[in-house]
C-alpha cells in the first residue's frame, strides 16, 4: 500500500483537492510531507507498535499524517472531531498514544486535553496551522516543525495500520485492534486493495464526502491515493455541495452512505437536475442499510451503478453486491467477498435460509477490542467464527440481507421487532427527511415501538401529522412494527456514517 510510485512517476498528479477550498495537494507532494513527517516520528523515539493519535477536521494534512504513520510501523487513531476533550482523552489513554498531531481548528479541544489524561500529555505534540496561528504552548508547529528532514523514505520503513475506536453508540468506544504484519509497506496491499483494483482505474477520480477519522474513508482515500487515483475529499458533506463537487472535478466514483442519499433525494428536483453528474461511473455505499425505496430512487436517478458492500471497523468479512445485482435481490447487501457467512440462532447453532440470526463470518481479519477481553470474547463462537452484534438471514442464492443491530431489538409483549424496517418505511415518505425508531417502556407490554422524526419542513412537525404518519405506515407495514406514537425532533443524533445515537432518544422518550 504506497503512494512512491505515482509520486515517482507524475509528481505533478492531484493526489488531494479538498472542496470547497481548493486546496491541492499533488502525490510528489503528499510523499515528500510524509517521508519527512516519518523521519520526525523516528526522531521521537516513536518505534513500530506505538500509536498516534489524529485530532483534526478533514483538511490537506490528514494524509500525509497517516500515510507517515504507516510506513513508520504506527498505529494511527483517527479521533472524532466532535468529542467533547474528556471523550478524545479517554481514546488517546486508552490507546496509549505516544504523540497528537492535532489541528488549529480543534485549538479548544486541544487545550483541555491534558486536564482529562491521568498521565499528561504524550512527550509529541504538533498542531497544523495554515492560518500562521502559533500552536498551543508546548505544541511544535506543523508542517515548519519538520521543514529541516529529508524528503526521501526512512531507513526502517515498516508497515503500520489504522487503530480505529467504534463510534461508541452503546457506551464506551472500543479499540480495535489488529496485529502489525511486520513487513515492508511495498509487501502489505492493505485492507480494500482487491476492491478498489477491480472498481476503478488509474484515471478515476474518487470523491470522498465523510469525515476521514471515520473507518471506511480513511482506508478507502488511501487506498486510491495507493492506486494513483485523484481523491476529492469534501470538508464537510452538504447534499448540494456533493452534486458540485462531482461535476466540477467529474468524479468518476465515490462512496457514500444512505442518509447521503437521502438528503440529496430531498433537494428540490430543480436543483437536482441543475448539476450534471454523467462523470459517474460507479457509486458505492454502506455503513448503514439503505431504504430500499431510497436505493430505487438513486439507481433511478444514476444508473445502475450504485454498488453496496458490507462490512464493519473490525474487517472481519465482507459482502458486496453490484447494482445490477441488487434489482434482482432488492434489499440484499450481496455474497461474501472476504471470509464464509453463518446466520447462527440463539443457541450457538446456524439457522436455514430465509431464517435471522446473527452474522458471524469465518476467515477475514483477526481483531481484537483494545484493553476489553470480555468484548472480544463475546465476538468470538465456539468455533472461531466473528461477529459484530449485526443480524440478518441468506437467501436460498447465499445473498445476505440486514435486519438490525441485536442491541436495537425492540421485545414488545414477547415478539422481537427489528425497529429499522419502520425507519425504512418512514424515510421514503417525502415529508420525512429522517426516522428513529426504539423501544420504551411498557407495563403491559415490556416495551412498545416508538417513532421519532425530522421533517424536510419544521413546520410539518405537528400532532396531526404525527397521526397522518402512523396510519399511512399501518396501511404499508404490520400493525405490531409500527410506532404507538411519533414525536419530532429538529436534528436526530446520527454519526456523519449515518448510524444513530438511539440511546439519547431512549433516555429521552423513557422518561415521559
Amino acid at each position: 500500500m504506497q503512494i512512491r510510485q505515482t509520486a515517482q512517476s507524475t509528481p505533478d498528479k492531484p493526489a488531494i483537492i479538498m472542496y470547497p477550498s481548493g486546496t491541492l495537494v499533488t502525490f510528489g507532494e503528499l510523499e515528500a510531507r510524509a517521508n519527512r513527517l516519518a523521519h520526525h516520528f523516528r526522531q521521537a523515539g516513536l518505534v513500530e507498535g506505538d500509536a498516534v493519535a489524529i485530532l483534526m477536521e478533514n483538511n490537506a494534512h490528514m494524509h500525509a499524517v497517516m500515510w507517515a504513520a504507516r510506513r513508520a510501523g504506527l498505529y494511527y487513531v483517527p479521533i472524532n472531531s466532535h468529542l467533547a476533550p474528556a471523550e478524545a482523552a479517554y481514546i488517546i489513554d486508552n490507546s496509549n498514544s505516544k504523540a497528537i498531531v492535532g489541528s488549529a481548528a480543534m485549538r479548544k479541544t486541544l487545550a483541555d486535553l491534558g486536564e482529562h489524561l491521568p498521565g499528561g500529555l504524550p512527550g509529541l505534540l504538533l498542531m497544523a496551522a495554515d492560518d500562521g496561528d502559533a500552536p498551543l504552548d508546548g505544541w511544535q508547529s506543523y508542517p515548519e516543525c519538520v521543514a529541516h528532514h529529508p524528503d526521501t523514505p526512512i531507513d526502517d520503513e515498516i508497515e503500520g495500520d489504522l487503530l480505529q475506536y467504534s463510534s461508541g453508540t452503546t457506551g464506551r468506544p472500543k479499540g480495535i485492534k489488529r496485529a502489525l504484519p511486520h513487513v515492508p509497506p511495498s509487501e502489505s496491499p492493505g485492507l480494500m486493495a482487491a476492491l478498489v483494483s477491480f472498481w476503478m482505474h488509474p484515471d478515476a477520480v474518487y470523491l470522498s464526502p465523510a469525515p476521514l477519522y471515520h473507518t471506511a474513508p480513511s482506508v478507502w482515500s488511501m487506498q486510491t491515493q495507493a492506486g494513483g487515483i485523484t481523491t476529492v475529499i469534501m470538508e464537510k458533506f452538504d447534499a448540494e455541495g456533493a452534486l458540485d463537487a462531482i461535476q466540477k472535478h467529474r468524479v468518476t466514483h465515490g462512496q457514500f452512505v444512505p442518509v447521503m442519499f437521502t438528503r440529496m433525494l430531498k433537494l428540490p428536483e430543480q436543483v437536482r437536475n441543475s448539476y450534471d453528474v454523467s462523470s459517474l461511473e460507479r457509486v458505492m455505499h454502506a455503513a448503514a442499510p439503505c431504504p430500499v425505496e431510497i436505493k430505487k430512487q438513486m439507481i433511478d436517478w444514476w444508473g445502475p451503478i450504485v454498488d453496496e458492500y458490507y462490512a464493519s471497523s473490525e474487517a472481519h468479512g465482507s459482502t458486496l453486491i453490484s447494482a445490477e445485482e441488487w434489482l434482482t435481490h432488492p434489499g440484499s447487501v450481496g455474497r461474501p467477498l472476504a471470509g464464509k457467512l453463518h446466520i447462527v440462532g440463539d443457541e450457538g447453532t446456524e439457522v436455514p435460509a430465509g431464517q435471522a440470526g446473527e452474522i458471524y463470518f469465518e476467515g477475514g481479519f483477526d481483531f481484537e477490542y483494545l484493553n476489553d477481553p470480555d468484548k472480544t470474547a463475546k465476538s468470538r463462537h465456539p468455533l472461531g467464527w466473528k461477529t459484530v452484534g449485526d443480524l440478518g438471514y441468506l437467501d436460498e442464492d447465499g445473498y445476505l440481507y440486514l435486519t438490525d443491530r441485536r442491541h436495537h431489538m425492540i421485545i414488545s409483549g414477547g415478539v422481537n421487532i427489528y425497529p429499522q424496517e419502520a425507519e425504512n418505511m418512514l424515510v421514503t415518505h417525502p415529508l420525512v427527511m429522517d426516522a428513529a425508531v426504539f423501544g420504551v417502556p411498557d407495563d403491559e407490554m415490556g416495551q412498545s415501538v416508538k417513532g421519532v422524526v425530522q421533517t424536510v419542513d419544521p413546520a410539518d412537525a405537528t400532532e396531526e401529522f404525527a397521526e397522518e404518519l402512523i396510519a399511512w405506515l399501518r396501511e404499508r407495514m404490520t400493525h405490531y412494527k409500527c410506532p404507538r406514537s411519533i414525536s419530532f425532533e429538529a436534528q436526530l443524533p446520527r454519526t456523519d456514517t449515518g448510524k444513530l445515537y438511539k440511546q439519547s432518544l431512549v433516555q429521552k422518550y423513557s422518561a415521559v
